[in-house]
């Protein structure tokens, strides 16, 4: 009776899930394990840019394809192929490289290009995503408070669902530039149960634009948001494979745009070996 007894409180004691801390203590570990094993592969990234104005037309649109490969504590990105078009008098023009100006003051040019490098190309990270965007690693652990909200299945394979947001969070304001501390955002992550590493994680702006700028100078941010989702490649071996945001931005007064940013990874390919690793659309 005893050793039935013992058996079934150990079998409890399994089921159990573990404590938030738990949970992320072992994901920021195989974070960084994982964006370490990150450059040991090169592969193929495709972006999609759009800005929409408020008739629902579009205003411009970007297709780019660049090769990834690693180097140093980051990445290098060549330009493999890119076409764009712009609106102007109901007519849509074509260009063909980043950065392009059709007017001297071309606000849509400018803005499309920086999103697509202050999205897709942090210089710090093995994926070029925003380091401090998807708070999973320990250092940006540190800003966060996560909890648990519950188990699931998710493509097949048990799953933790994490909330997260900035501590001593407050959606009443922005915080003044010495309270501020790259803590700018909330939302939820997948993690596998068994492995530890996210599957799909979900982001929003955790603050709003406080009320006197939106008044005084006419801008505005709703909707600001990203999700990316990961697939695992090899043991200990998980790239994000698409992400993707889509946000409303009016700024003083005249400008306002529907802005959307989608990035794809495929082709991946090993360093040492000969080997490919081929993910496409049809795989999500």
């Amino acid at each position: 009776m005893k050793l039935l007894l013992l058996s079934f409180a150990l079998g409890c004691a399994r089921a159990q899930s573990p404590d938030i801390s738990q949970i992320m203590s072992r994901v920021a570990s195989n974070q960084a394990k994982s964006q370490d094993l990150r450059k040991l592969y090169v592969y193929k990234q495709r972006q999609i840019l759009r800005m929409v104005r408020a008739s629902g037309k579009i205003a411009r649109e970007e297709h780019r394809e660049y090769t990834v490969t690693p180097e140093g504590r980051g990445i290098k990105k060549e330009l493999a192929t890119f076409d764009g078009k712009y609106e102007r008098a109901g007519k849509y023009i074509a260009y063909d490289k980043p950065g392009y100006h059709y007017k001297n003051l071309d606000v849509d040019g400018d803005l499309i290009d920086e999103m697509s490098k202050d999205m897709t190309d942090d210089p710090y990270s093995r994926d070029g995503l925003g380091h401090d965007l998807f708070p999973l690693t320990y250092h940006q652990q540190l800003k966060y408070d996560f909890h648990l909200a519950g188990t699931e299945t998710y493509r097949g394979q048990q799953v933790y669902r994490v909330g997260f947001e900035p501590r001593g969070h407050s959606s009443r304001h922005v915080p003044l530039p010495d309270e501020g501390d790259g803590a700018d955002w909330k939302g939820e992550a997948l993690i596998d149960a068994k492995e530890y590493q996210p599957m799909l994680v979900t982001t929003k702006l955790a603050y709003n634009i406080p009320k006197p700028v939106r008044i005084l100078l006419g801008t505005n941010i709703r909707g600001l948001g990203f999700s990316v989702s990961y697939r695992k490649f090899a043991d200990g071996v998980w790239f994000p494979v698409s992400y993707g945001g889509e946000f409303e931005l009016r700024a003083v007064f005249f400008y306002k745009r529907t802005i959307s940013v989608s990035m794809m990874n495929i082709d991946f390919h090993r360093l040492d070996v000969t080997s490919k690793i081929a993910y496409s659309a049809e795989d999500q």
